[in-house]
């Protein structure tokens, strides 16, 4: 059973997925799966090109966008801003737990023009803590 966890209307999170979670993201109407984990971070992880193969099979959009441990850039919130635009539907963010899916999709949203604290309480309310990037989200929906 997937670990899907609704961060808004369109935006779910998730650990770590496998070719076997296409296809209930699919039950579920996902129509873009958005990889946030770099390949080689866990050699025994299915990496990207195998959920992209399968996302393709699928018919569902694939789109990777990796955070490495040196953290969240301007150039990868504009990405996570840009795939949530033009996604048809549901999107299906991962990552090895999903914090860090969540760190980016809160901060889009914020750039997007989301309120930091209906954020914050989203994030929470699907199990993850974004206190760390609290202040960033305050300062990008400050701009």
């Amino acid at each position: 059973m997937s670990d899907f966890r609704k961060l808004s209307d369109t935006v779910f999170a998730s650990p770590q997925i496998d070719h076997t979670d296409i296809d209930e993201a699919k039950a579920a109407g996902i129509t873009m799966v958005i990889n946030n984990r770099p390949d080689g971070e866990e050699p025994s992880a299915p990496q990207g090109d195998e959920i992209a193969a399968a996302a393709k099979a699928a018919g569902i959009a694939y789109v990777a966008i990796p955070i490495g441990h040196s953290g969240f850039s301007e150039p990868q919130i504009d990405q996570m801003t840009v795939a949530m635009d033009q996604a048809e539907g549901q999107i299906l963010a991962y990552c090895r737990s999903g914090t860090r899916s969540t760190f980016l999709w809160a901060l889009a949203s914020a750039k997007s023009g989301g309120d930091p604290d209906e954020i914050t309480n989203a994030a929470m309310a699907a199990g993850y803590d974004i206190s760390p990037i609290r202040p960033m989200l305050d300062m990008i929906a400050a701009h």
